[in-house]
């Protein structure tokens, strides 16, 4: 199985990259935006042009982890790297015989429920409050239109949070209060997570949540679960200190009121 990872030489994509090319089963290649220091890690802007679709030939899954990944990040960078990019991607995997697509999704698309008390499982709907969850919704709803009209299998897997500092050990240091550390994703359990759908056998269409298994969280993992074999290793309780909890209790109170702006300068509360 030839297996290619874009955003290869990221946090994410190239603690992927190194562990599946320890896998003699598989063969493995990359694309990412900027130069990588690995001579099957190539450099591609997927947005831009079209000079990197032979790369596609003989590739079996795309595990999609390039684009702007900051909350933060403005429609024009968005749309370029989140939105064109992955509808280009779906549309020449389709056309090369890609048999399936894995995305990188986001938990920016309940943004609108960080301050409820309702359960995050693929039933309820989505409620994106900047221009980087609203991508990933686009990603999601693209991916559903190429499995259904086009024979791609696609699955989305809303991403947890794993940590670039700290050594990605989860703890009241986490940005977001409880928010933020009940969606902790350690580096064991999203590999494994990336590994199962990778290879799961039978899935046309899926969107999964992918977290450690968190006592208390909302993030419901059961269809993970059940449609990729996703079995986590790890998991963590929430640590909220009291000054998290005053900052969430006032941007609870204010939120409802003005999320894209409490959200665009005061992001990490």
């Amino acid at each position: 199985m030839h297996v290619l990872i874009t955003g290869a030489g990221g946090h994410l994509g190239r603690k992927l990259f190194d562990t599946l090319i320890s896998d003699a089963s598989l063969k493995v290649s990359g694309l990412d935006l900027k130069p990588v220091d690995h001579t099957d890690i190539y450099t591609a802007d997927l947005s831009n042009n079209d000079d990197w679709i032979h790369l596609l030939d003989g590739v079996d899954v795309i595990v999609h982890l390039a684009g702007d990944r900051e909350p933060s990040a403005s429609w024009a960078s968005a749309i370029k790297h989140n939105m064109d990019a992955t509808l280009k991607l779906y549309h020449y995997a389709a056309a090369k015989g890609v048999s399936r697509v894995v995305v990188a999704s986001s938990n920016w698309l309940h943004g609108d429920k960080r301050f409820t008390n309702e359960k995050l499982d693929e039933n309820i709907p989505p409620g994106p409050i900047n221009a980087y969850g609203m991508s990933k919704l686009f990603c999601e709803r693209t991916g559903a239109y190429f499995a259904e009209h086009h024979g791609l299998s696609v699955i989305c897997l809303r991403i947890g949070w794993t940590q670039w500092t700290h050594d990605n050990q989860p703890g009241p240091h986490m940005a977001m209060g409880r928010w933020g550390q009940e969606m902790w994703l350690s580096d064991r359990d999203f590999l494994n997570g990336m590994k199962a759908a990778i290879k799961a056998p039978n899935v046309k269409f899926s969107i999964l949540n992918l977290m450690s298994n968190n006592p208390g969280m909302r993030w419901d993992i059961t269809e993970t679960q059940k449609v990729i074999g996703y079995i986590p290793q790890d998991g963590s309780a929430a640590q909220v200190t009291m000054a998290s909890a005053i900052r969430s209790a006032i941007k609870k109170t204010f939120s409802f009121k003005l999320p894209l702006f409490i959200e665009k300068y005061f992001p990490h509360w």
